[in-house]
């Protein structure tokens, strides 16, 4: 059986690797903000990642390049997702696995 993504919401804190190009896809337009990618396949997230990479690469993979648009809707998908992941007791000097 092939692994799958729990989904942003069931993932540890939601700030991990996956999640956080989840928060992208939701950024760039990729994905609706109503998907989580619940028991997407890892090649799924994996064509996700590819389409990230490619919008990031456009703004040098930095959110000040970005348009004030889509500046502003970073701001709110990751102060959103940041106070979620305290609340579900993330740390930001702990490593993802710890």
């Amino acid at each position: 059986m092939e692994s799958t993504y729990p989904g942003i919401h069931n993932d540890n804190h939601g700030l991990t690797q996956l999640g956080r190009i989840v928060l992208a896809g939701w950024l760039f337009g990729l994905i609706p903000e109503t998907e989580d990618c619940k028991e997407w396949s890892l090649g799924r997230m994996q064509s996700l990642m590819e389409q990230v990479q490619s919008e990031w690469d456009k703004y040098g993979n930095l959110p000040r390049q970005l348009p004030l648009d889509l500046q502003k809707r970073h701001f709110a998908i990751y102060d959103k997702a940041i106070q979620a992941a305290h609340q579900k007791g993330w740390n930001p000097q702990l490593g993802e696995d710890e």
